[in-house]
């Protein structure tokens, strides 16, 4: 079993959480609460790599983040690197490549909070912000959960995305699924076995605790006899 790169992806599924937590609830919170007619389209932007061949977005991501687009070298410029081929462009590729499983969870689970209880509080004179912080956030916590656990997993099962940006450099840019490509390949399928089989109760976890957590969330409320 490869463990530098098992190691590999969980510090990129670590990151690329933590990260979409931070960039993902503003936008979750202006899509669940924003009445603007065209927000579709932005929903429709941050679905994209639902749909979108994960090649495809490494692809484009290869070369906006090389040495030849304007945009790699400002980040060239600034990190004194190249991107691509680096655990930083993994990073990137994965955080666009996730943001649907952090953002949807988020909205769905902001949305459900209830209105009058965020309007309550802004009558009392709590502002917006606060008010983010102190009743929207507890309310939807294990929505938000829930996103995130979802993100993490997501992330250390990715190939096609990283691939394509990354490589495939030991130690720097080889994750758990390019070794278990690369074991069948070599036709050692024991190691490719063993790999896939800790990544495959990984996931049945993942998704247990996932919709544990949503059956909490949509469980009906007690009611008294």
């Amino acid at each position: 079993m490869d463990w530098a790169a098992i190691s590999l992806s969980v510090r990129l599924a670590a990151w690329t959480t933590l990260l979409l937590l931070v960039l993902g609830l503003p936008i979750a919170w202006w899509l669940a609460s924003s009445r603007w007619r065209w927000k579709f389209l932005v929903e429709a932007v941050v679905s994209l790599p639902l749909v979108l061949p994960p090649t495809v977005l490494g692809f484009y991501l290869l070369l906006v983040l090389g040495p030849r687009h304007p945009v790699g070298r400002t980040l060239e410029t600034l990190t004194g690197h190249t991107l691509p081929f680096s655990f930083g462009g993994l990073l990137v590729a994965s955080v666009l490549y996730s943001l649907p499983f952090a953002v949807q969870p988020f909205t769905a689970a902001l949305a459900g909070v209830d209105r009058r209880l965020i309007e309550a509080s802004w009558c009392l004179g709590v502002s917006r912000f606060q008010t983010f912080l102190r009743v929207v956030l507890p309310l939807s916590a294990t929505g938000i959960l829930s996103g995130m656990v979802l993100t993490f997993a997501h992330t250390l099962g990715e190939f096609g995305v990283v691939l394509m940006v990354g490589g495939n450099l030991e130690g720097r840019t080889r994750t758990a699924s390019i070794a278990i490509y690369d074991s069948v390949q070599a036709l050692d399928y024991d190691s490719a076995g063993r790999t896939s089989l800790l990544l495959l109760v990984f996931s049945f976890v993942v998704l247990a605790l996932t919709y544990g957590l949503q059956r909490r969330v949509w469980a009906p409320w007690p009611t008294r006899s």
